[in-house]
C-alpha cells in the first residue's frame, strides 16, 4: 500500500492547465457538460457529495479537473480503501491530492480548509449490478454528515449522468454470488473478507460493440446549492440528525439526476456520438 504523506495538508496541486492536458482524451470523448457552477464558493471550504457511477475512474477525473478549470476550487477526495492496495494505482491518487477516505483524514482536511470530495457509496456503488444504473447506493453510511456537522461545513451536492450508460452489463455481482466459482471463493474467509462479501466484485462489462472501450456517452455535470448543517450545530454525534441530514442531500442528488435526464433528452449530440451510443438508455 502507498504511504500517505504525515503532512496531507502540504499538498501542493497540479495546475488547472496541467490537469485538463492530461484528460484531454476523456474531455474529447465524453465533452462533459457542467451546470450549477454558479453554486459553488472558491472562498467557502465546502464537502462535496456526489453519486459514483460504474468503475469510478472515468468521470472523476472530469469532475475535478472541470470545476478546477471554472471555479478555481481543487478538491481534495476522499477515497476507498481498496483503490490505494492496487500497485501504482493507489500512488496515482496520491499524486493527484486524493487520500484514503478515513475520519482522521477528513478531519485533518477540513480542519485544514481544504474543500473536500466524497461518494459515500464507496466501492459498493462502482461496482455496479443490472438496473442500479444512475441511482445511489449508500446503505446507511451517514459518517459525511457527521463530519460536515461536527467542522460546520456546508456540503455541496453534486450529480453526475452518462457514465453509466457507457457499458452494457454481462455479468455482475449477484451472477458471481449466484455462480458455483463465486459460491466456492466467497465461502474462503480471506477472500470473502477482501471481495467484502461480493460487494467489490466489479462487474463484466460491454462498451463499443464486443469490447470494453467505453461508448462515448456525453457526461453531465450538475452542482446544487450548498446544503447549511448550521441547523445541526452541537448534534454531530445524533445519528437522528446525521440521518436527516444524509436524506437532505440524497434528495438533492436524486432531484439533480432528473433535471440532467431532461438535459439530456433535450440535447443534440452530433451523428457520430448518436451512432456510436445508440441503445436504449438506463431508467
Amino acid at each position: 500500500m502507498p504511504r500517505v504523506p504525515d503532512d496531507i495538508l502540504a499538498y501542493e496541486p497540479p495546475s488547472a492547465s496541467e490537469l485538463e492536458r492530461r484528460l484531454k482524451p476523456l474531455f474529447r470523448w465524453f465533452d462533459p457538460q457542467y451546470h450549477g457552477l454558479e453554486n459553488v464558493d472558491p472562498a467557502t471550504p465546502s464537502l462535496f457529495v456526489g453519486n459514483h457511477t460504474i468503475f469510478g475512474v472515468i468521470d472523476s477525473p472530469l469532475i475535478f479537473a472541470g470545476l478546477y478549470k471554472h471555479t478555481g476550487v481543487f478538491v481534495r477526495s476522499l477515497g476507498d480503501h481498496y483503490h490505494y492496495k492496487v500497485p501504482g494505482w493507489g500512488d496515482s491518487l496520491l499524486k493527484y491530492g486524493s487520500v484514503p477516505g478515513t475520519p482522521e483524514n477528513c478531519h485533518t482536511l477540513m480542519t485544514g480548509g481544504q474543500h473536500v470530495l466524497v461518494f459515500p457509496g464507496g466501492a459498493r456503488e462502482v461496482a455496479k449490478r443490472r438496473g442500479e444504473e444512475n441511482r445511489l447506493t449508500w446503505k446507511n453510511r451517514t459518517g459525511f454528515a457527521r463530519l460536515a456537522i461536527e467542522h460546520q461545513y456546508p456540503i455541496v451536492p453534486f450529480a453526475s449522468l452518462g457514465a453509466d450508460d457507457m457499458y452494457s452489463i454481462v455479468f455482475d455481482g449477484d451472477d458471481f454470488k449466484a455462480s458455483w466459482v463465486g459460491r466456492k471463493l466467497l465461502g474462503n474467509g480471506k477472500v470473502a473478507k477482501f471481495l467484502r462479501d461480493g460487494d467489490l466484485f466489479m462487474p463484466v462489462v460491454r462498451g463499443l460493440g464486443p469490447t470494453s472501450i467505453p461508448r462515448p456517452e456525453r457526461f453531465y455535470f450538475m452542482f446544487g446549492e450548498p446544503i447549511s448543517t448550521a441547523p445541526f450545530v452541537g448534534k454531530a454525534g445524533s445519528q437522528a440528525a446525521q440521518w436527516e441530514l444524509r436524506e437532505q442531500v440524497a434528495d438533492a442528488i436524486e432531484r439533480m439526476m432528473g433535471e440532467l435526464k431532461e438535459i439530456r433528452a433535450n440535447d443534440h449530440w452530433p451523428l457520430w456520438r448518436r451512432m456510436l451510443t445508440r441503445k436504449d438508455k438506463a431508467p
